[in-house]
């Protein structure tokens, strides 16, 4: 039975563990090419303006109708930042200054690695663009907690609040686990 097709000859490919490998891969039946499956770069940012943040609210699945932080899938070609500051202007029209690397997360379950990077709205402007239904700028007291998409977003604004009262740089990292019919694990690495 077929796993698919090959990329490089439309030929079809079937589950082996190439030589030199560890582990299953589609291998091409005729032209033996190894088909990679690698997990996905997600990219985004926090961003400051006059001591509140900015987030999303999703006008697309999943989750469509809670809050977010501007992210989304890395693009061939571009750097994890240029992808940050992208994925602001597309879902907010959002202009970033003075982006860093804030936090690491790893989805092992879905196959994702976040990036969240942390700099300052420009000019505090930000409107709802196609992706996004509404933008908003949060004080900590307002925040949506019940309302945030992801685990990620809820993660990277707890870590956010604490670094503001530490007033901390250092970069965060955990590893997000779920599994079917166990409660949300966040595994955090010392720093």
């Amino acid at each position: 039975m077929s796993d698919g097709f090959c990329v490089q000859c439309g030929n079809t490919v079937q589950l082996q563990i190439p030589e030199g490998d560890n582990r299953q891969r589609k291998v091409c039946t005729t032209c033996e090419y190894i088909h990679y499956e690698n997990p996905k770069n997600v990219v985004g940012c926090l961003l400051e303006w006059q001591g509140k943040v900015l987030l999303c609210k999703r006008a697309i699945e999943p989750r469509r109708g809670f809050w977010t932080l501007p992210a989304g899938f890395m693009e061939n070609h571009e750097s994890t930042i240029e992808g940050a500051a992208r994925e602001a202007y597309e879902e907010a029209l959002a202009r970033c200054d003075e982006l860093r690397l804030f936090s690491v997360y790893n989805l092992p379950r879905i196959s994702q690695v976040y990036l969240m990077f942390i700099g300052q709205l420009r000019d505090g402007f930000a409107r709802a663009n196609e992706e996004t239904l509404e933008v908003r700028l949060f004080n900590q007291s307002d925040i949506p907690w019940s309302e945030l998409a992801f685990p990620v977003v809820s993660e990277t604004l707890t870590r956010y609040y604490e670094m503001r009262e530490q007033r901390d740089r250092r970069v965060y990292s955990a590893d997000i686990l779920s599994r079917p019919g166990a409660p949300l694990e966040i595994v955090r690495h010392p720093h």
